[in-house]
């Protein structure tokens, strides 16, 4: 830990000062909560007990609807409660606990969309040997692996957070914890710190981004073979995959790849990957997908 450290809590100034905005805003993301919740839960139950939806791709979809519901209550519940506050406190051990679970869960987030992209190359470029290289147990190692790159990636933020050393300020700027508001509290140069950020969680964004990019390109390029029933299938799929891609990493790039300077729309910005893209996931990918939709009915019609 840094060698000197005096503060023991610190106080999140929230997305608004206002007593009205903080009703209103308490309400509407209550509701966003909720919906989050029951959406990807909805999700994760369906495709567990639908014999029809025992493909990877879908199993990997599971994937990414525990990690949203894991990621968002990381983040919203603290935030929702703060909105009935005056004052709203964290402590330093609850702001570091924080600071790991909000970057474990956010880069999980980013490698089951990695996993989600190769799937649908291999399907789409490679159907003849999809079933050999995308078998469960394969499908098993790639989550193994994404949980031990997020381990590590998250391991290596709280390590640079607790190198900070905080002499008094502790009022931070946003409504949850994260190095760049920590970076503007600490009394000593954090220059270097900045850079390993970016370094690491900047990095992530920006090259994963990327490699999603490339792979549908080469996915859309490999379409042109395929009879004009199998390219409207793999375009609707592919399309959520991307709409999902550009909402969240659109925002992760905007914050965690620049120098350490912040701006009043940040917040807002960050609600997009915190919040919003947890709630707009379920949503995107059941409204876009006749087999998930289908799944369902079939599965909650017969228990009604």
């Amino acid at each position: 830990m840094g060698s000197r450290n005096n503060v023991t809590e610190f106080i999140l100034l929230g997305l608004t000062q206002s007593p009205e905005g903080q009703k209103v805003l308490f309400v509407a993301f209550l509701l966003i909560y909720i919906v989050t919740i029951v959406g990807n839960l909805l999700i994760m139950v369906t495709i567990m007990y639908s014999p029809s939806l025992g493909s990877p791709m879908y199993f990997f979809l599971a994937y990414l609807s525990f990690i949203d519901t894991v990621y968002s209550t990381a983040i919203a519940p603290k935030m929702i409660v703060d909105l009935l506050y005056e004052k709203k406190t964290i402590s330093f051990q609850a702001c570091m606990t924080q600071v790991f679970a909000a970057h474990f869960f956010g880069c999980m987030e980013i490698f089951v969309l990695i996993l989600m992209a190769f799937d649908r190359y291999v399907a789409i470029c490679k159907p003849l040997r999809y079933t050999a290289i995308m078998s469960r147990r394969v499908c098993g190692v790639l989550v193994i692996l994404a949980w031990v790159g997020s381990c590590i990636h998250s391991l290596a933020q709280i390590f640079l957070a607790l190198q900070l050393p905080f002499c008094g300020p502790n009022v931070i700027d946003h409504y949850f914890c994260d190095l760049q508001p920590l970076l503007k509290l600490a009394c000593k140069d954090t220059y270097v710190i900045n850079l390993l950020v970016v370094f690491n969680s900047g990095a992530i964004c920006m090259a994963s981004f990327i490699i999603l990019l490339i792979s549908y390109v080469v996915i859309l390029y490999s379409l042109r073979n395929h009879s004009a029933e199998g390219r409207q299938k793999a375009l609707s799929t592919c399309t959520s995959h991307f709409i999902v891609i550009v909402i969240f990493f659109g925002p992760c790039i905007f914050i965690y790849t620049r120098p350490p300077t912040t701006f009043p729309v940040d917040k807002m910005v960050t609600v997009f990957y915190t919040i919003g893209t947890p709630l707009l996931n379920p949503l995107i990918y059941t409204l876009r997908n006749a087999e998930v939709k289908t799944a369902m009915k079939n599965l909650w019609c017969s228990k009604v």
